[in-house]
């Protein structure tokens, strides 16, 4: 769990007077998952969080289904999605079930409103491109290679800088996305054997100042729609805030690899659990070293679990066919493993680069209607001589 933080201006005591220049109340606001029995954060607002101008409902939010008659190993070839909208209309529903679904996006636009996502915890990993989060806690700066966990609740508004933005996006619905409990001791800090540490998180280190008063769009996702509030000044006009619950970053290339003689399994990878699923990281690392040790993946079978890879640079020694930005889809009950000619290929390789990033649930995952077009139907069948 992110420890400790505070950022910008707060009371010596929480729930008393905190008085603006002018004499004013700042508006304070608890932050908080699980009731008043989780984690939480509080915030200090030039204005109350409650004053709304206009409320209307924007959209349903779609989740067209494509039905599987044939249970089958898939393929889904991401690269060539068409880039369009902006961070969250842009977004490409992909696969899903009750605890989390998985999206693509290439945004092209600038977000002209901010958006607070109400029913699910966000993992928001970013492929290709750079820019800044703006978010109620702060201004987050990202690049390639970050993973941005932004906790349900939190108004934002993605910035990209110029160039091309790909993001791979995890919404996670019954609960927080955060470290392994098996990685922090009983105060929440991460240990010595974990893959990395407090310093490789970011929070947000910079509070800009917003008092424009104007017209501001917030939209919010929640129950399967997209409500648009309209507030008469600036939604992010916190002043200063401290808690535990926040959005903070942290760079697929500060995780630390772990490996030993013989080929390791996929959960020495794991980077963040959500509920009933699993984030793992398979990044650059020297390789097995016992002198017959055999460096790529071993057959296995996924009695309880679907397991989706996401592909993102590198060679990946198990895999033939696979490009920058593929998805496959190993599901529950068949067994998949090295491609024909990989095992050989890989007796003697010191070390691999390749970087994927890898969500395992524990619940089946249905396709949506997107994917139908991006999947190579004679996947299954690429174990064949």
């Amino acid at each position: 769990m992110p420890s400790y933080q505070r950022l910008g201006v707060v009371p010596p005591k929480r729930h008393t007077q905190f008085r603006t220049p002018d004499g004013g109340l700042y508006s304070e606001e608890l932050f908080g998952e699980e009731g008043f029995s989780g984690v939480y954060s509080l915030l200090y607002h030039r204005h109350p969080p409650t004053r709304v101008s206009a409320i209307a409902k924007h959209a349903d939010v779609c989740q067209d289904e494509w039905p599987q008659d044939v249970h089958r190993h898939h393929h889904l070839k991401t690269r060539g999605v068409e880039p369009g909208g902006d961070p969250i209309d842009g977004r490409r529903l992909l696969l899903y079930n009750a605890d989390c679904a998985i999206a693509v996006a290439r945004p092209t636009e600038r977000m002209a409103y901010f958006y607070r996502n109400a029913q699910a915890d966000e993992l928001i990993f970013v492929h290709e491109g750079q820019g800044s989060l703006e978010t109620i806690f702060g201004l987050m700066p990202y690049r390639e290679g970050d993973y941005l966990v932004v906790p349900r609740g939190t108004t934002y508004r993605v910035d990209p800088a110029a160039g091309d933005q790909r993001f791979l996006v995890v919404e996670a619905f019954g609960g927080p996305i955060q470290p392994p409990k098996r990685y922090r001791n009983a105060f929440g800090q991460l240990l010595e054997h974990s893959p990395y540490c407090e310093r490789d998180l970011h929070a947000p280190s910079e509070l800009p100042a917003h008092e424009e008063l104007g017209e501001y769009q917030v939209r919010v996702k929640v129950n399967g729609q997209l409500m648009t509030y309209t507030f008469d000044y600036h939604p992010l006009d916190v002043v200063g805030w401290d808690g535990y619950l926040y959005p903070y970053s942290f760079n697929i290339g500060d995780f630390e690899p772990i490996t030993g003689r013989v080929h390791q399994p996929p959960p020495v990878h794991q980077t963040f659990e959500g509920p009933n699923f699993v984030v793992c990281s398979f990044c650059p690392r020297k390789l097995d070293y016992h002198p017959l040790a055999v460096p790529v993946p071993y057959n296995h079978s996924n009695i309880d679990s679907d397991e989706m890879i996401y592909y993102v640079s590198g060679n990946f020694g198990s895999r033939k066919g696979v490009e920058v930005s593929s998805i496959t889809l190993h599901p529950r009950g068949i067994p998949h493993g090295p491609h024909p000619g990989t095992v050989e290929k890989s007796l003697g390789a010191e070390r691999t680069d390749e970087l994927a990033v890898m969500v395992d649930t524990f619940r089946p995952l249905n396709f949506a209607a997107a994917a139908q077009a991006m999947d190579d139907p004679a996947y299954p069948f690429s174990w064949l001589e």
